[in-house]
């Protein structure tokens, strides 16, 4: 590491008032947020047919029977390349559901997670088994893509509500909107070399 990569070195004083005048607009930042989630809590709903097929381990299951009974489903569509290795599958679907791991405080919140992948069941699940991922894992058939994507494409997350035997999608995001399932971000945006991508505005070198 050079001088060129650093940040200047300042007193302790200067460092503290640096830190506080950008706390105030990360307070800021956080209370938008707080206020756009309160908006999509306030979005509108469509309904989604409860029957829908899914694939599971056992066999054909629908829609409704992700949930497990509970009554929200956040589900994470993966993407998938028929017949490649696992090193050839998708990277970003591969990162955000390689980070999602401790299922057990969406479930006290009456939330299940699952992951719905593009591709047939046996290969996907066996790439699941790969990655050494312990999540809920159905394979969407061809007859259901478009009831569930209705023109969007694999790679969103969507949110679903039961209401008795009725399903409805509540909200769905996809590109960076996907970024909340990956607190590896959360951490470099914290750190002085970020995420070292190429699209970030940083200091030279």
């Amino acid at each position: 590491m050079t001088a060129t990569n650093m940040p200047p070195a300042v007193s302790r004083s200067e460092w503290l008032a640096a830190n506080e005048a950008l706390r105030g607009r990360e307070k800021a930042h956080t209370r938008e947020g707080d206020a756009i989630a309160a908006a999509r809590r306030r979005l509108p709903m469509t309904e989604v047919d409860p029957s829908t097929p899914l694939v599971a381990g056992g066999g054909k299951v629908s829609l409704i029977d992700a949930f497990k009974g509970r009554s929200q489903l956040f589900a994470s569509y993966h993407m998938w390349h028929d017949g490649r290795s696992a090193a050839d599958q998708c990277e970003g679907c591969t990162f955000f559901t390689g980070q999602v791991r401790e299922l057990s405080y969406l479930h006290q919140r009456d939330v299940t997670f699952a992951v719905l992948c593009q591709g047939p069941y046996e290969e996907s699940d066996r790439y699941r088994r790969f990655m050494g991922w312990d999540l809920p894992w159905y394979s969407v058939p061809a007859e259901s893509r478009e009831l569930l994507l209705a023109g969007r494409h694999f790679g969103m997350k969507a949110c679903y509500l039961r209401d008795g035997e009725r399903v409805y999608e509540t909200y769905w995001t996809t590109g960076r909107g996907v970024e909340p399932m990956a607190p590896s971000y959360g951490i470099l945006d914290m750190t002085v070399h970020g995420r070292q991508e190429t699209w970030e505005d940083s200091p030279q070198g």
